[in-house]
């Protein structure tokens, strides 16, 4: 079994408030768990207005098929234009690594 996870580090546009922060966020989120069929979920700069960093998650049987889904989210990911993806960190572990 394979294992791969990803962070994306967003820098959002002209955000003032958290609320406006959220209707943004949750629907990239939203986006990639139904596109993807992976975890997703908003997991840092909680309380900055202006920057989100989203966590997704893989498993699958085989390393390639993780790469290919986190490769298919990164492409989704960087295609939005509402935003701007600052970094992403990415890690592809087996499970007798853990």
């Amino acid at each position: 079994m394979w294992i791969g996870f990803a962070e994306f580090d967003y820098l959002l546009g002209d955000v003032h408030s958290l609320k406006h922060k959220r209707s943004i966020v949750r629907p990239i989120v939203a986006e990639i768990r139904r596109r993807f069929s992976v975890s997703a979920a908003e997991v840092g700069h909680l309380d900055a207005h202006r920057r989100a960093v989203i966590g997704v998650s893989v498993v699958a049987p085989d390393r390639t098929h993780v790469m290919d889904v986190l490769d298919e989210v990164e492409r989704c990911a960087a295609g939005r234009p509402e935003v701007e993806l600052l970094s992403v960190r990415r890690r592809v572990i087996a499970s007798t690594d853990v």
